[in-house]
């Protein structure tokens, strides 16, 4: 018989330690383990997106986006559905109309359904920011630690 996938849980059974910067899989965009600023102070995660294009079709809004999650990789086209477009305060105070897309997250052995805006991050050290709606699910932040769930090096060539 095959195994039935599991649906992602919304919180964790027990707090999971993390550091200041984690690696991140986003499976359902093919994005495998990507440099991610852990951010308390952002309410929502955002990855780095340029070209963005929205799409209507039959099942909904759908958003056509480039990225490029690692400096020793071409930029790639992703298309997934927007959920929303919220007004998001960026750390320099301006007030940005982003798109918002919702797909599967894991860092470590955590897997959920969350939410990214599409946010430029070209000047940015990470392409991927994880804010509080996500660490809420049971992350504890050690801002003194780095690369506790995996370390960068250990990414699959």
């Amino acid at each position: 018989m095959p195994e039935r996938a599991r649906e992602p849980r919304s919180k964790l059974l027990q707090p999971v330690e993390i550091g200041w910067a984690e690696l991140v899989q986003l499976p359902d965009l093919g994005l495998n383990h990507i440099r991610a600023k852990i951010d308390t102070g952002a309410a929502t995660s955002s990855i780095h997106a340029m070209r963005l294009k929205p799409i209507e079709t039959d099942d909904g809004l759908m958003v056509e986006f480039w990225t490029r999650v690692h400096q020793d990789e071409p930029s790639c086209k992703i298309t997934a559905p927007a959920v929303a477009r919220r007004k998001i305060k960026s750390s320099n105070g301006e007030v940005q109309l982003r798109y918002v897309i919702e797909t599967t997250m894991r860092m470590g052995d955590f897997t959920w359904t969350g939410h990214l805006t599409l946010a430029n991050r070209r000047a940015m050290a990470f392409p991927i920011l994880i804010g509080r709606r996500a660490l809420a699910r049971g992350f504890r932040v050690n801002c003194a630690r780095r690369w506790m769930l995996g370390r960068p090096e250990e990414r699959d060539a």
